[in-house]
């Protein structure tokens, strides 16, 4: 088989269940790897259609050879996750990855205050992305200037939320299922429904459950990759 006619180069969509504590590239070049040592390949493009930050797991949709062309088209499609949501506490990076900065009394909340908060970020609204993003600004990643205790500016972008459904509430946590648009930070909706509260909150579980009409229950580890090639 050469290479241009190896099914992957031809273009192959891979469904893959990212875990916890992975990047989105950790998988995309472990995938890549993969592929060349199996059909025995000097290089075969393989790309992913949305990051999902290390702390998140969930559908990441992988693009290889010809099918990479249409990457844009996999990211433009609406987001599920699930998740949950700690209030009475914030964090810079506005999930785990980095501690806590400032606490909060939530003994007031009440579970129809969370519920009508919540509901006030349906539509299209104006998002400030988190200051630890991959997001570039003057050649940089925002993060590399969030760690290096850089501060820096950051516009909002307008994003749609189609639907945000608290699931729980067993405060201080608060689980949540949430529809969006492409390039929706769910970290950003945690910090800002804390906010929304006169309180704080952050982002403690995330798992992206769909693209488009892509879902997670019809993807794969990368293990369970690994031994479909063999």
């Amino acid at each position: 088989m050469t290479q241009a006619d190896n099914p992957f180069s031809q273009g192959k969509v891979i469904l893959i269940d990212k875990p916890l504590e992975w990047t989105s590239f950790q998988v995309v070049n472990k995938v890549r790897w993969l592929i060349k040592r199996k059909f025995k390949l000097k290089k075969i493009k393989v790309g992913h259609a949305g990051t999902l930050d290390p702390l998140a797991s969930g559908l990441l949709i992988l693009c290889t050879g010809k099918e990479t062309k249409n990457i844009t088209t996999y990211q433009a499609q609406r987001k599920e996750y699930t998740g949950t949501i700690t209030v009475g506490a914030t964090t810079p990076s506005y999930d785990l990855e980095t501690e806590i900065d400032k606490r909060f009394d939530y003994d007031h909340l009440t579970e129809d205050d969370i519920r009508k908060a919540a509901n006030s970020f349906v539509g299209t609204i104006a998002q400030k992305p988190p200051i630890f993003s991959a997001i570039k600004k003057d050649g940089k990643r925002l993060y590399e200037l969030a760690r290096a205790g850089e501060t820096t500016e950051i516009k909002s972008r307008e994003v749609t939320i189609h639907d945000f459904e608290i699931t729980r509430i067993d405060l201080p946590e608060v689980d949540f299922k949430v529809s969006c648009s492409k390039g929706t930070y769910i970290r950003s909706l945690a910090h800002d429904l804390g906010i929304a509260l006169n309180n704080g909150a952050h982002l403690s579980a995330l798992r992206r459950t769909a693209i488009g009409d892509y879902r997670v229950a019809n993807a794969m580890t990368v293990k369970e990759f690994e031994e479909r090639l063999d």
